[in-house]
């Protein structure tokens, strides 16, 4: 089951579009091979192989869940003696089928019921009973095998061992409990068993056609497979080998209606020569099995009804009504013959009536509805199908569910099975077995020639030789080959022009016949009019692919002429848009440079501005300090001389007052002295407060001369500023002149060849040191007449940083003078010094040194000119030159 599963789904997955739909629940798997496979088999055949996958298999948590044992612990398995398969690893394939379920989309959860109900049928086979009394009436033993199934079925013991063990009885208005007999409660375990593997194989098919996507919009692009038992005929036939060979006549029947009756009557009803041929009609054995009311299927469903009847009756029934049918016998012991297309099969009678009346009681569809699992409810709720009302339980609509018998049953679906093939168009595909050994490489011709002949496929083989397999309308013969004749037929009906082709390639009489509405054709007349056919389409083919390679090429080139001038034009315009792109953002650019240099211009003047606001500041701080400690200072002055005052005047009066008191005057000398040395101190008094009036006067003075000299100092810094910065923008100039030189140098160097350009002469440049004293500059020119390498614009390079070095020096020389200079006339440094002579010795020598620095400047330009004038000169003559070559 698992390996079509994966193959029915690889087939889906690789042609998508063609949907291969197998009849897995086909009429006999469905009936008959489940209730025959599941609980018994003969000697060395093994039961479905889920049951051992699923017992090696299964991975310790499942065994757990499932109360999984060995293969060889189940009743169901072990009695067959076959548990393994050389070479077939059943775990392995165990693992394959879990992973076609997960491919066909089936949950985990359904996967778990799935296997939940293979476990509970083989843990059915394991329950047993024992007789209690004379009548051969049973009870189910208890044992692991009855708790399990239980546990499995989601139901309770006493449940289950009601449903294996009674039978409930109607009797007018009242329910008769009946224990089974032995053999009957053997039956209905093994119907529950049987019932529950049939119902779980429809619903995972089921499962699979749903995830697939099967169904009534697909059936005109699928493909069906019909895979069906063969003829069976063993030692003991049963009741499941007659509903097979049964089934193998109707569909034996279909295979000689299409191969040998259809095919026929075509040649006859077209109206030629046809001889039939003779092959084994099986309608006989047909009409024996389905004639009412007195064939075998109608005697059979009759004598079910018969609460008594037996095996032994039926079969004397038989006898009584088909003894004298060519194709039955009758035998002795309940046995009977029938002479089927393939041969005589013996019947044994015993168990038909049982088998036929299908043993699942209406206690185990209840059994099955009181379960607590999902699927045990659907299977009870699909048996009970016709009724209206499915959530009624009662006995009589579970009954009237249960009147139709296992051989109408297998007869309706048989039937609808053959008005589905009667839809299609079949194929078939006949299977030889090659021994009865089932031996690989081994062919008994015996065997092999029986089943030849009763499939009929001598018959199809002299059909085949001696039919006609090719046929077509004479309309369609026309339209496929009328093109092929040399000249035109004056009638041009299909008949006439069918029959010309014919005679024209000179196929003989005997190997076509020209029926009314057909040609019939024997096998290889077709291939000369198909390699006809073939020349002249290959030859039609051949000027069409000239003619429309010709016609192809003329628009290719007309379109590549159209293309291209399309491409001029667009890229134009793409050319032109992305100029003005570009110019757009070069000036967007420009303007950006603009408000960026203005922005960065302005903010270094706000920066400046701000420094020489702190630092007048500063300046102005530190002068008021210095003018409030004078003031503070002649303050103090002036409360000391008044103190000392006050003290003489006091030490005098207390001299006074203590001669007054001891009596005694004072002599006169000493008075005198003592006023000598007031007035002096007066007179000294007086003095200094002169002197410092005259030093406030000087201090006054010097302040003026002071903020004269600031004066004189800002502005000669302002002359020196500008003409420093005259002096740099000429240097500049001189920086970007020689620039602009040495691009032009070194754009001719680069259009000329490096290793070959010389010239005749060298022109060196270099400057003499200057001293402070500002000694003049020298300059020493050898070889006037230049050469065009890369040194001598190295040269001038240097000789221009030179001056620019020359230039910074001088100019922080220069502040370091003034600024000492300022230091000296604050009285810091320098006392000895007058200020005003070092002042006007510093502005001499700035005069001197800038006067020798413009004409050094100038004669260097000069120079650098000169030089610029060779090398073109020299770069002209070297290109008139080249040019002359």
């Amino acid at each position: 089951m698992e390996q079509s599963c994966l193959r029915r789904y690889n087939s889906f997955r690789l042609y998508p579009k063609l949907h291969i739909l197998v009849f897995v629940k086909a009429l006999i798997s469905y009936i008959l091979l489940v209730q025959s496979r599941v609980v018994r088999r003969a000697p060395g055949e093994r039961s479905y192989h889920i049951f051992y996958q699923l017992c090696s298999g299964a991975s310790p948590l499942h065994r757990k869940k499932l109360l999984l044992r060995d293969a060889n612990y189940y009743n169901y398995l072990k009695q067959s003696s076959c548990l393994r398969i050389d070479g077939v690893d059943d775990a392995k394939r165990f693992s394959s089928l879990l992973g076609a379920l997960d491919i066909v989309q089936i949950s985990g959860e359904n996967q778990m019921e799935l296997f939940s109900m293979l476990a509970v049928v083989l843990w059915l086979g394991n329950i047993s009973f024992s007789v209690i009394d004379n009548e051969n009436h049973v009870e189910v033993d208890s044992n692991e095998g009855l708790a399990n199934a239980a546990k499995l079925l989601g139901c309770s013991v006493p449940q289950l061992v009601i449903a294996l063990s009674t039978r409930k009885i109607q009797a007018g208005k009242e329910n008769i409990v009946q224990r089974l007999t032995l053999t009957q409660a053997i039956d209905a375990r093994d119907a529950l068993a049987k019932s529950i593997y049939a119902h779980l194989f429809d619903w995972i098919v089921e499962q699979i056609n749903h995830s697939l996507g099967t169904g009534r919009q697909r059936t005109r692009r699928s493909i069906s497979i019909l895979d069906i038992y063969g003829f069976e005929s063993f030692n003991k036939n049963g009741f499941e080998q007659f509903c097979i060979n049964y089934a193998n006549e109707r569909l034996q029947q279909h295979f000689n209606r299409h191969l040998f009756k259809l095919e026929q009557e075509e040649y006859l009803d077209d109206g030629i020569d046809w001889v039939s041929v003779e092959f084994v009609d099986n309608t006989d054995c047909l009409s024996l099995f389905e004639k009412k009311p007195l064939g075998l299927l109608s005697l059979l469903d009759e004598e079910s009804t018969f609460p008594k009847a037996t095996d032994l009756s039926f079969a004397n029934k038989l006898k009584q009504h088909l003894s004298g049918n060519p194709g039955f016998k009758g035998e002795q012991d309940g046995a009977f013959k029938i002479c089927h297309y393939a041969g005589e099969v013996s019947y044994d009678t015993t168990g038909f009536l049982e088998k036929n009346r299908d043993p699942l009681h209406t206690e185990s569809i209840q059994l099955l509805f009181s379960c607590k699992s999902d699927l045990p409810k659907d299977f009870a709720s699909v048996m009970i199908a016709y009724s209206q009302n499915k959530s009624s339980l009662s006995c009589h609509l579970l009954v009237d569910s249960q009147k139709q018998s296992v051989v109408n049953k297998f007869k309706a679906q048989l039937f609808k099975l053959m008005q589905q093939l009667e839809n299609t168009s079949p194929h078939f595909i006949r299977c030889i077995q090659p021994n009865n050994k089932q031996r690989p490489r081994q062919f008994e011709h015996d065997l092999v020639l029986h089943q030849l002949k009763c499939c009929g496929v001598f018959e199809v083989v002299r059909i085949s030789r001696a039919g006609y397999p090719t046929r077509m309308t004479h309309q369609q013969f026309a339209e496929r080959y009328g093109f092929l004749l040399s000249h035109s037929v004056a009638s041009q009906n299909p008949l006439s022009i069918s029959v010309a082709v014919l005679q024209q390639f000179s196929i003989p009489p005997e190997m076509y016949q020209v029926g009314y509405t057909k040609l019939f054709l024997r096998t290889g007349q077709v291939a000369a009019l198909e390699n006809a056919k073939n020349r002249m389409l290959h030859g039609a083919l051949r000027i069409q692919r000239n003619f429309r390679g010709l016609h192809t090429r003329r628009e290719y080139y007309t379109l590549k002429k159209g293309a291209t001038a399309l491409q001029s034009f667009v890229r134009g315009e793409k050319a032109r848009f992305r100029f003005d792109y570009l110019f757009k953002r070069w000036r967007a650019a420009v303007l950006i440079q603009k408000y960026t240099r203005r922005r960065l211009a302005a903010t270094m003047f706000t920066d400046q501005l701000k420094n020489i606001v702190v630092l007048q500041s500063v300046m102005r701080g530190c002068l008021a300090r210095k003018k409030f400690k004078c003031l503070q200072e002649e303050k103090e002055s002036k409360v000391i001389n008044s103190k000392v005052r006050r003290d003489v005047r006091n030490n005098i009066s207390q001299v006074r007052l203590c001669h007054e008191m001891n009596g005694e005057y004072p002599r006169q000398p000493v008075v005198t002295e003592l006023e000598g040395r007031v007035s002096k101190a007066e007179a000294l008094l007086r003095d200094k407060e002169e002197e410092n009036a005259m030093l406030k006067q000087q201090l006054e003075q010097y302040e003026n001369k002071w903020s004269e000299y600031e004066t004189k100092m800002k502005v000669m810094e302002e002359a020196w500023k500008k003409q420093l910065s005259s002096l740099q923008l000429s240097l500049v100039a001189a920086k970007k002149s020689l620039a602009a030189d040495d691009m032009v140098t070194r754009a001719a160097r680069t259009d000329t060849t490096p290793t070959h350009a010389q010239y005749d002469s060298e022109d060196t440049m270099s400057t003499g040191t200057h001293t402070p004293e500002g000694t003049e500059l020298k300059y020493q020119n050898h070889n006037p007449e230049p050469r065009l390498a890369t040194g001598n614009s190295d040269r001038r390079i240097n000789a221009v940083n030179h001056l620019a070095k020359e230039f910074e020096d001088r100019r922080q020389v220069f502040d370091d003078d003034a600024g000492f200079l300022v230091a000296v006339k604050s009285g810091q440094i320098g006392s000895n010094m007058n200020p005003d002579d070092e002042l006007r010795k510093l502005k001499d020598r700035f005069a001197t040194w800038k006067k020798d620095y413009k004409s050094r400047l100038k004669e260097t330009k000069v120079n650098l000119q000169k030089v610029g004038s060779h090398d073109e000169k020299s770069r002209k003559r070297w290109w008139g030159k080249k040019s002359s070559k």
